[in-house]
């Protein structure tokens, strides 16, 4: 696979969709983000394709814990103490300096929500042909091995619509998830708005302050959006 990855992406629909073959993941307003563990190091890339590896320092180190020649996709959040998503949080480390990247990291460190496994270390590499089941079920399997404490964690997934839906009403203004994407399970990873991924999302951001409750399964140093295993154990996912 040869850098930069081009991503693949959701079309808006006004609902979700219904069936047995479509699985529901939080979808969860922060940085676009590819990561990549090479042989010599990690490198991240945003959407676009640029090299972001000097804002988001403290997700490349935690990248050093997979194994040599896997690409992930995902979500770089920021969290407040209270475990809501502040997207104002994560375009700021964005668009900052390395210098100042590093002292907001140490402020308010970053997690890495992963929902997709682009390639897997060798010998298997290259897994975008596979159905998004079996891509799913790699990701899980791979971040199962990382250290407990790690801020690299898979999207929260269901395939129950109503579950999805309490999610989408639910988990907005107090914890900013900003919506849901359905994927169908048989699809591969392709580029661009190719139809197997559907979201819904909220209109606007939202600016309630929180109430100051933890958001659901919150753990110290951990976000509560994700899970290393299976997020269906989890009472928001």
């Amino acid at each position: 696979m040869d850098w930069p990855v081009s991503v693949a992406l959701a079309q808006s629909v006004p609902e979700l969709p219904t069936g047995t073959d479509w699985s529901y993941e939080m979808k969860l307003d922060g940085h676009r983000m590819i990561m990549w563990r090479t042989g010599d190091g990690v490198r991240l890339q945003a959407r676009s394709g640029r090299d972001v590896t000097a804002a988001w320092g403290d997700l490349a180190l935690a990248g050093h814990h997979l194994p040599a020649g896997t690409v992930l996709d995902g979500e770089a959040v920021i969290t407040t103490e209270n475990g809501r998503i502040s997207f104002e949080a994560a375009q700021s480390r964005a668009a900052s300096s390395p210098t100042r990247a590093h002292r907001l990291a140490t402020q308010r460190p970053a997690h890495y929500i992963a929902f997709d496994a682009l390639q897997l270390p060798p010998p298997t590499g290259d897994i975008r042909a596979r159905p998004y089941s079996e891509r799913r079920a790699a990701l899980l399997s791979l971040l199962a091995g990382l250290p407990a404490n790690t801020p690299i964690q898979a999207v929260s997934a269901t395939t129950d619509r109503d579950t999805a839906l309490t999610w989408y009403n639910t988990l907005h203004h107090e914890h900013g998830v900003e919506g849901i994407v359905a994927k169908r399970t048989t699809s591969p990873y392709r580029a661009g708005r190719a139809g197997a991924w559907l979201k819904i999302r909220h209109a606007t951001r939202s600016t309630r302050p929180s109430s100051g409750s933890p958001a659901p399964c919150a753990s110290r140093g951990r976000s509560p959006y994700g899970s290393p295993t299976d997020a269906s154990r989890c009472p928001n996912a």
